[in-house]
């Protein structure tokens, strides 16, 4: 009967759905933003295959399904972007210059701390696209020889960091624009941080999911100078 359970691709997805929905409860009861639902969700998924012994290759069976949802819910941003799209023709230069510039640090900083601490070349093509979105950061990588599994680890980290700790930050500027609000959040934390940033606000959520789009060009474009 347990066998039976595992080897469906139903325990993965009934997992992954069923440990988000207790992050999220969790989330919304404390109020706290360290307590992210998807932090949370991943270290419920882990304790229950390390408490049962369970092979990732058994989650993955129906936990891989559940990414294979990323690129359409990345595409959905767009109704966002075009209902604020009088806002976005307003901005545009503002939004393509913040974009521009932390598409640069966030390579620069990432070329800059790989050879400081004496990486490779394979590590740094695997780090240099940690800020943008997972379909655009795996090209990269694999474009420029890079370790795939080291560039998911990385662009995930940077999401959920980015979506914990932005409602932290911006309360440090308590003024700031909604546009720039929006486009520093995507520009930093891809898909995961708009996630954020759509609760924040319609304006932010449609910068930050047009930050995720150019940011992930320019990127292209500055890791082949790299």
């Amino acid at each position: 009967m347990i066998d039976a359970v595992l080897q469906s691709p139903l325990f993965g997805i009934v997992l992954s759905v069923g440990a988000y929905r207790l992050g999220h409860k969790i989330q919304h009861k404390t109020r706290l933003a360290v307590l992210n639902p998807l932090l949370l969700a991943i270290a419920f998924v882990i304790a229950v295959l390390a408490a049962f012994d369970i092979p990732l290759e058994v989650y993955d069976q129906g936990g891989g399904m559940i990414s294979a949802f990323l690129a359409p819910a990345t595409c959905v941003l767009g109704l966002s972007v075009y209902r604020q799209f009088r806002t976005l023709r307003k901005h545009l230069l503002p939004v393509a210059v913040g974009c521009a510039v932390g598409s640069a640090v966030s390579v620069g900083s990432v070329f800059g701390l790989c050879r400081l601490f004496g990486l490779d070349e394979a590590m740094t093509a695997s780090l240099l696209p940690k800020s943008v979105t997972t379909p655009i950061a795996l090209g990269i990588s694999g474009q420029l020889g890079g370790h795939i599994p080291v560039t998911v680890a990385a662009v995930m980290l940077t999401g959920i960091l980015g979506a914990v700790l932005c409602p932290v930050l911006l309360r440090l500027a308590p003024k700031a624009h909604p546009v720039a609000a929006g486009v520093s959040i995507g520009a930093c934390s891809h898909a995961l941080g708009t996630t954020r940033a759509l609760q924040l606000g319609e304006v932010q959520g449609a910068m930050s999911g047009i930050a995720i789009g150019v940011c992930g060009l320019f990127t292209v474009l500055l890791a082949v100078l790299f």
